[in-house]
C-alpha cells in the first residue's frame, strides 16, 4: 500500500501493546496483520514497532469488517478498493476545479469579444435623412 504524505495521524508513538489496546485486539492479532500485509507500521532504529493514529483508525476498520464476516483477504481487498477511491475522488475533485477553471476563463474571453465587437459598431442615429437625387427641373436655378 502507497505511503501517503505526512500528517500528525502518521506520527508513530503507540507501541504494539498500547496499539492493541487501543484497536482492541491482541498483540498477536497485529503481527498476523502486518504479516498479511493489512497494516504497516513502523520500526524504530531497534526495530520495535510503532502505530500512528492513522495505523489505529485501519485496525479498528480491519476489526468490524472481521466482525461482520469479512476474511482477510476480502478486509484486503475492501483497503484496496477504498483507496482507489479515494485517488478517483481526488482525481475528479481535480478535474473539477480545471474545468471550473476554464469554464470561466471562456466566459471571460467571451465577455472581451462582446465588449470588442460593441466599440466595433457604429451606432444607427434616427438624425440621418435619407438621401434624395436633385430633381430635374431645379437645375438651372
Amino acid at each position: 500500500m502507497p505511503e501517503r504524505s505526512r500528517t500528525p495521524d502518521d506520527r508513530a508513538v503507540f507501541v504494539i501493546s498500547v496499539a492493541a489496546e487501543l484497536a482492541g485486539v491482541h498483540p498477536q492479532t497485529l503481527r498476523i496483520y502486518e504479516r498479511e500485509g493489512l497494516v504497516r507500521p513502523k520500526r524504530t532504529t531497534s526495530n520495535a514497532r510503532r502505530y500512528s493514529e492513522r495505523d489505529i483508525q485501519r485496525l479498528l476498520e480491519i476489526k468490524r469488517l472481521t466482525g461482520h464476516g469479512v476474511n482477510l483477504e476480502g478486509v484486503r481487498r475492501v483497503i484496496e478498493l477504498t483507496q482507489e477511491l479515494d485517488r478517483l475522488q481526488a482525481r475528479l475533485a481535480a478535474l473539477e476545479a480545471e474545468l471550473r477553471a476554464q469554464a470561466r476563463r471562456h466566459r471571460q474571453e467571451l465577455e472581451a469579444a462582446r465588449r470588442a465587437a460593441r466599440r466595433d459598431l457604429v451606432p444607427y442615429s434616427s438624425a440621418i435623412v435619407r438621401y434624395e437625387p436633385p430633381q430635374q427641373g431645379l437645375r438651372g436655378i
